[in-house]
């Protein structure tokens, strides 16, 4: 009775739905074909989703059709839909504008939000008997000095990181006078990082100096400072204080080395940000980074990350992340990177433009200064998931630059490898590795033993393990185990296009959706580049994404040939029990599974050797005799 209540409110619940969809659809047919802007609601009123339209009722009516070509996140944004409101605007640009504004005051729960947690930062500087100064994220009523506001809590914590290794202050917790000279020093010291107070290696009064001296570098740059100890540097020399005088020189130079380091990271463009999205899914909860470099004054002034959820409209959404972004930030460059398509690019650039009161491009950069820009924001977004998702900086990003490399919609996450071996045709079979995560996942390897032929015929053999593999899915996919129970995010076939085009028939008969690329060799059979159905992708200016190929590639083929020389090794020990009369190949190989070695068949009695499979009494009488002989 229980049952058959719940199946009719299921009933009643989904007839609601139905009728509620065809509701909604038949109010967005009668919208305007216009610009505008509109506004989803759930059955509590709230808001939940907010878009904009070049025409209203051929976008809106498209969340109340068939479901099946929205994304998950559509899908579920839909369910909960109960009404909409619009607003009808004079252009698309007026519906952007209009769309921001909307979203930075509501915040609707199905729209790319980023938090905003950055704060002002300042340098605290302790005014007692011994000075210090370090970068906090808050002003206290505490009676110390305080240098700020600073915007960028990045710049301040490596302005103060630079400060103390120029000017060899202690970079560790240990509090002065209490500790003066009651340890040994430590490593900084010794490298010439720290002046070592600890050990009473210095007095407190050029304690205080270094301490007034980093401040004032942090404050004034660094071209004033050199300037000040350059004149005293050569009045200590005039006044033959030698020993004075290098260490000054000493600081001057460790100045102009952390100067030009920073130089290393600069750019041509006076302002620009630089964005880039990196995914992946850690098996229950997807998530993606996007990382953002800023540049003012044609140098890295600050490093910002958010973790979202993993996107499936990447234009899409980085074009609600540029809208999310800038409604928070005072700021907006002239010019900004994008690491791939951005959604209504044109209106974005427009949008920001009439923000910041001059133009603004929003660009994807192919080559050159930008392009290296873009990439090394991409490999902090890697870095920062990694760190998120608790795995390797290096897996991640390798993964995320093969997938981009691929054209995947992300990175591949769970990738199989094929290979084939053979000598001469006999003896044909195929490995099967996985990586999981960028690294081997050894528990799902699989091994296959080619029956559909006999000869050397490479491209059959890779079609009938692909189509024997996939059988196998049908057979375990609901026991989710990692093997045969899942399908990959990539497959990986040691060779090139014709085993690529071999294989894509097996795959589609089957109705799986599977990227299929071949790994191609140069002479010396290294990895040299990717083979799609018709041509190559080269791999060697993406490092990250080539060591993994080419690691992939050869454990892929350790594992064939592994397999191979064991199958050929035991070929040839069944051969020498062929040689028995009435002993043919299939019993011979039987003998094999169950003894395991030829001796132990020799030194098996007439009885066991009956009772292995496929065996007469006659036939194990005369393997019985044949070792036997006198």
């Amino acid at each position: 009775m229980l049952i058959l209540q719940w199946i009719i409110s299921q009933k009643k619940g989904g007839d609601t739905v139905n009728e509620n969809m065809a509701k909604l659809r038949k109010k967005a047919m009668s919208l305007p074909l216009t610009p505008g802007v509109y506004i989803m609601k759930n059955s509590k009123g709230e808001i939940i989703y907010i878009g904009k339209a070049k025409a209203l009722k051929n976008r809106v009516s498209q969340y109340f059709g068939s479901q099946h070509n929205h994304t998950q996140k559509v899908r579920k944004m839909v369910e909960n839909v109960n009404d909409f409101d619009y607003i009808l605007c004079s252009s698309e640009f007026e519906a952007l504008v209009l769309e921001c504004s909307l979203i930075k005051q509501n915040m609707p729960k199905y729209n790319i939000l980023l938090k905003d947690d950055k704060g002002y930062s300042y340098i605290k500087v302790t005014e007692g008997e011994w000075k210090n100064f370090t970068a906090v994220k808050q002003k206290d009523d505490d009676g110390a000095k305080y240098i700020g506001p600073y915007m960028s809590s990045f710049s301040v914590t490596n302005a103060v990181a630079s400060a103390k290794k120029v000017f060899k202050l202690p970079q560790c917790n240990k509090r002065f006078p209490a500790e003066y000279g009651k340890s040994r020093p430590c490593l900084n010291y010794s490298i010439g990082l720290c002046s070592a107070p600890c050990a009473g290696k210095i007095s407190v009064k050029a304690h205080n100096e270094a301490v007034d001296s980093a401040l004032d570098f942090i404050e004034n740059g660094s071209g004033k400072v050199i300037e000040d100890l350059t004149d005293k540097m050569m009045k200590a020399s005039e006044n033959l204080e030698f020993e004075k005088a290098a260490k000054l020189r000493d600081t001057i130079n460790a100045i102009k080395k952390v100067t030009d380091k920073q130089n290393v990271v600069a750019t041509g463009a006076a302002e620009q940000d630089v964005f880039a999205v990196v995914g992946g899914a850690d098996g229950i909860s997807p998530k993606a980074c996007l990382a953002v470099l800023r540049f003012r004054e044609h140098r890295l002034c600050d490093s910002e990350h958010f973790i979202i959820d993993l996107p499936e409209d990447l234009p899409l959404a980085r074009k609600e992340m540029l809208e999310s972004y800038y409604s928070m930030r005072d700021f907006v460059p002239s010019k900004i990177c994008m690491d791939g398509e951005t959604a209504d690019a044109e209106l974005i650039g427009q949008w920001l433009s009439s923000v910041k009161g001059k133009k603004v491009t929003v660009t994807v950069p192919e080559r050159g200064e930008s392009r290296a820009l873009v990439d090394m924001c991409r490999q902090n977004a890697a870095q920062k998931l990694a760190i998120y998702m608790g795995r390797t900086g290096k897996s991640t990003a390798a993964l995320d630059e093969l997938g981009h490399v691929l054209g995947l919609k992300s990175p591949p996450q769970y990738i199989e490898s094929y290979d084939i071996s053979h000598t001469a045709g006999s003896d044909n079979v195929a490995g099967m590795v996985v990586f999981k995560n960028g690294l081997p996942l050894k528990k799902a390897y699989r091994k296959f033993s080619i029956k559909g032929f006999s000869g050397q015929d490479d491209y059959g053999s890779m079609a009938e393990v692909l189509d024997r593999r996939l059988n196998e899915y049908e057979k375990n996919k609901d026991s989710g185990e990692e093997g045969f129970g899942t399908l990959p995010d990539l497959i990986l076939l040691d060779g090139g296009k014709g085993q690529v085009n071999a294989v894509l028939p097996v795959i589609k008969a089957h109705g799986a959706d599977i990227p299929v690329f071949g790994m191609v060799k140069d002479s010396h059979h290294r990895t040299r580049a990717i083979a799609t159905g018709g041509e190559e992708i080269a791999l060697t200016s993406k490092r990250a994404a080539f060591t993994l190929v080419s690691t992939i590639q050869e454990e892929v083929h350790r594992y064939s040939v592994g397999y191979h020389r064991t199958k050929r090794k035991n070929s040839s020990v069944a051969l020498s029990l062929t040689e028995i009369d009435g002993i043919g190949e299939k019993r011979a190989k039987a003998l094999l599974k169950q003894f395991k070695t030829v001796k132990a068949v020799s030194e098996a009695s007439k009885d066991e050797l009956a009772a292995a499979p496929g065996m007469t009494s006659k036939s194990a009488e005369k393997v019985y005799e044949a070792f036997h002989k006198e």
